[in-house]
């Protein structure tokens, strides 16, 4: 099943330019939370876009400068608490008019008016958006805004940010994962990656993946992060969603498993998973 996933992965023709392969914007970060911003940028690069912007609170700018390389960065209105403030949404909608897919959520914070921008800017957004992290919190109890979108959703929740989206019993999310994945895809119409030990992606028609990539030891902080970057990185190189999520996910879990390999799964973090994507990539293909 994996394989007719992987075969949607463009090949890379001679003639061509970054601009071929997608441009990313991925929203992310607040104070103590860069490296949420830098491990979901530097993932979505290593997994193949052409551009990669990273839209982060206008305080902590510099300090992506710096972390990141070949990834832009987008400095935008900020809270007193140095996360994303609703006067950014217009910053973000013009520069929105030329990317292919936004990643929105990781490191974030729950503030309550960074809350509110990720709603608006569910409803106004165009690109279809990979949802992690906070950005799932933030639309706890609005989740009716997802029906509404013309572009494509997927949300990237672990069990917890499940519970908080659903009002569900984190042990009755983990006794059902698929009927629970399955269900919400269908219901809100959107692409639902239920992350944990075999991890679940479905979407809206009732197909179901069950991932069979990954260990114990990506149970780390930031690994998820890697995930959202990866997943937008593949919808912006013009894969459909559910099948750049069923990529992104297995890819994921293989870097994880060859990560494991060469220095255990006790200390392995999420950087050794991007360190690794290169040589996932290049196998698989």
């Amino acid at each position: 099943m994996v394989k007719k996933h992987i075969s949607k992965i463009p090949p890379r023709k001679q003639d061509t330019h970054k601009g071929d392969f997608g441009h990313v914007l991925v929203l992310a970060g607040s104070e103590g939370l860069t490296g949420a911003a830098y491990l979901a940028s530097q993932a979505a690069l290593l997994a193949g876009s052409g551009l990669v912007t990273c839209g982060v609170p206008k305080s902590l700018n510099d300090i992506m400068e710096v972390k990141l390389t070949e990834v832009m960065t987008l400095p935008l209105p900020e809270t007193s608490q140095r996360s994303f403030a609703l006067a950014a949404e217009k910053n973000i909608l013009d520069f929105a008019k030329k990317i292919n897919v936004a990643a929105i959520g990781p490191g974030i914070s729950r503030h309550r008016e960074t809350q509110e921008l990720v709603c608006s800017l569910l409803e106004k957004l165009k690109a279809p958006i990979v949802l992690d992290a906070d950005g799932i919190i933030a639309i706890a109890g609005h989740s009716g805004i997802l029906k509404t979108r013309k572009a494509s959703t997927i949300l990237t929740p672990h069990p917890g940010e499940m519970s908080h989206l659903t009002g569900k019993d984190i042990s009755a999310i983990q006794g059902n994962r698929e009927k629970t994945a399955s269900g919400f895809a269908k219901k809100h119409k959107v692409i639902l990656v239920l992350k944990g030990h075999r991890t679940v992606v479905a979407n809206p028609e009732g197909e179901v993946y069950v991932n069979m990539t990954g260990n114990s030891g990506m149970s780390s902080a930031g690994v998820g992060d890697v995930l959202t970057g990866m997943i937008a990185s593949f919808v912006g190189q013009g894969i459909n969603p559910y099948s750049a999520a069923v990529i992104g996910v297995y890819l994921h879990g293989l870097a994880g498993d060859l990560a494991a390999k060469e220095k255990g799964q006790f200390s392995l973090t999420a950087s050794d998973l991007l360190n690794k994507l290169p040589q996932t990539i290049k196998d698989v293909l």
